[in-house]
């Protein structure tokens, strides 16, 4: 595996942002970037991590700090893994190499999107099995159950199933902008590329991305991304519960209700996300949920949190709120965007040098320590665990 270099053009996730929005064609930026509805909730999820005020200890010896986490019992060395992004090669050819690259290289989980550029094969191999297996249920159960199968064929051990896209909602900034999967090339579009001759001749170089999961389907299934998902329901869990023995999580749970029940199906663990504010604009933002939910299921059964996570400090925000394990997607979307393997493992290491730091400006030395002592207490309520 190559050496890579962080790149020096970022020095924040905000600015990693700036840059891959000037980079990248709009059509695919604005796919990355966009949420659903007004776009606030998207907004709220990091602003409502910022509210959460972390107190400050001093005289207290931080000098070696541990920040590996264990999780459904496999260990990482960070307490953060990269979350399924589907068609990541949009963003910039070779991004979906890229992410595996770069979590095997830190010993981070990698997440494969059903929608992958790369087929689930492929994944596990660039990233020597440090992969997990995102799923939807749509309307061919069959074609899932053979998903599992392949993966289990090929030594998946975490297989994740996202519920919370049953229909899905208008994302605004696609429509404006024609994205469809499928590409359907008109003026608009084809003066976008243009003005981006950079991604578009790496990406006419590169070939046309596809979701590769469907593509080495041998029953003939086609990715229609707007594809009802309406028939999932607790019956799909059990099947796919039935037929999955690896650990199995369950994406975009919301409801401390759902999430009792999905613990009594006999899943390993539940992501607490509102899809990025990807679905329903008018949910709560992901960690105003969380705490609510932790305190139903108790301190012992797994919880994962994504959504609106743009720093260490905020992966140290949700592990206090009551959080396992964390996911990060579209700062790693802005830094490959950026500047390609250079940009993301920049900001892969500016999260890692925040999340350490932070620790120890809390007056820890060990991840797994942390509690809701550390948040100010105006601030923490009623939510202490």
């Amino acid at each position: 595996m190559t050496k890579i270099i962080p790149s020096k053009k970022i020095h924040s996730i905000e600015e990693a942002r700036i840059v891959a929005k000037r980079r990248m064609p709009k059509l695919m930026f604005d796919f990355v970037d966009g949420a659903s509805g007004d776009e606030k909730l998207c907004e709220n999820n990091s602003k409502a991590l910022d509210q959460i005020r972390l107190q400050p200890k001093v005289l207290r010896n931080v000098e070696k700090r541990i920040i590996k986490k264990d999780v459904l019992g496999l260990e990482y060395d960070q307490p953060f893994g990269f979350a399924p992004m589907g068609m990541c090669n949009l963003t910039w050819p070779g991004a979906d190499k890229m992410l595996a690259e770069e979590s095997l290289s830190n010993n981070i989980p990698m997440c494969v999107s059903m929608a992958s550029s790369t087929s689930l094969e492929k994944m596990h191999d660039l990233s020597k099995g440090n992969v997990w297996l995102q799923l939807y249920n749509f309307q061919d159960e069959e074609f899932v159950m053979e998903l599992l199968e392949r993966a289990e064929y090929t030594g998946y051990k975490v297989a994740i199933l996202t519920v919370d896209v049953p229909i899905q909602f208008r994302r605004a900034k696609d429509n404006k902008n024609g994205f469809t999967v499928p590409f359907k090339l008109g003026l608009k579009q084809f003066i976008d590329f243009a003005t981006h001759p950079n991604w578009s001749i790496s990406t006419l170089l590169g070939g046309i991305p596809k979701p590769m999961n469907y593509e080495t389907s041998k029953r003939g299934n086609k990715f229609i991304r707007s594809e009802s998902r309406g028939a999932t329901d607790w019956n799909t869990l059990q099947r796919i519960r039935e037929r999955w023995k690896g650990k199995l999580i369950i994406k975009g749970v919301m409801s401390p209700d759902d999430a009792l029940k999905i613990k009594s199906e006999g899943a390993d663990a539940i992501q607490i996300s509102n899809h990025g504010g990807r679905q329903l604009d008018s949910a709560l933002s992901s960690i105003e949920a969380l705490p609510i939910i932790r305190n139903v299921l108790g301190k012992d059964f797994p919880i994962i949190f994504d959504s609106g996570i743009r720093s260490g400090s905020d992966i140290i925000r949700a592990l206090a709120m009551g959080a396992d394990f964390t996911m990060i997607g579209r700062p790693l979307m802005y830094g490959i965007g950026a500047d390609g393997a250079r940009g993301l493992k920049r900001v892969v290491d500016i999260i890692k040098d925040e999340l350490s730091t932070a620790l120890g400006l809390v007056g820890l030395t060990d991840i797994n320590d942390i509690s809701s002592d550390i948040i100010a207490e105006r601030f923490i309520m009623d939510f202490k665990y």
